[in-house]
């Protein structure tokens, strides 16, 4: 039984980029193609294709590594657990390694990155950080 899928995505993530997997495929679900999308969006994958199979689909996530075979991101960790949840006011949105990584929230506005939700003026619970 998975528990926490949002978590079983970053870590497929993590195993995939050490082990220098070119792409994996994980299930879909509309909070996981977000997420890939905002990975995508800032430079942290090559891409993403959600495909359509079995009763809710897949989603093809391509990582990207740079000129020297290294993986782009050097870390990804779940923030918010369904058993600790962690919420943040729009003046506490945490900075990851002084901007050079990335939070991701969830806020009422939809799932954004923390430069979005503070230009949006929006806290919210945040899902993890990669950087």
């Amino acid at each position: 039984m998975m528990t926490d899928p949002i978590a079983d995505f970053l870590t497929q993530i993590r195993n995939a980029s050490v082990a220098k997997k070119d792409k994996i495929r994980i299930p879909r679900s509309n909070v996981k193609a977000r997420l890939a999308e905002i990975l995508h969006s800032e430079g942290f994958i090559r891409g993403f294709n959600v495909v359509e199979e079995g009763p809710q689909g897949a989603i093809e996530v391509q990582l990207k590594y740079d000129n020297a075979g290294l993986p782009i991101i050097n870390g990804i960790k779940r923030v918010s657990k369904p058993g600790l949840r962690i919420y943040v006011a729009k003046d506490r949105i945490p900075k990851v390694l002084n901007g050079l990584g990335v939070s991701i929230l969830t806020t009422s506005k939809g799932i954004m990155t923390d430069r979005d939700a503070r230009a949006q003026n929006v806290g919210g619970e945040v899902i993890c950080s990669v950087w």
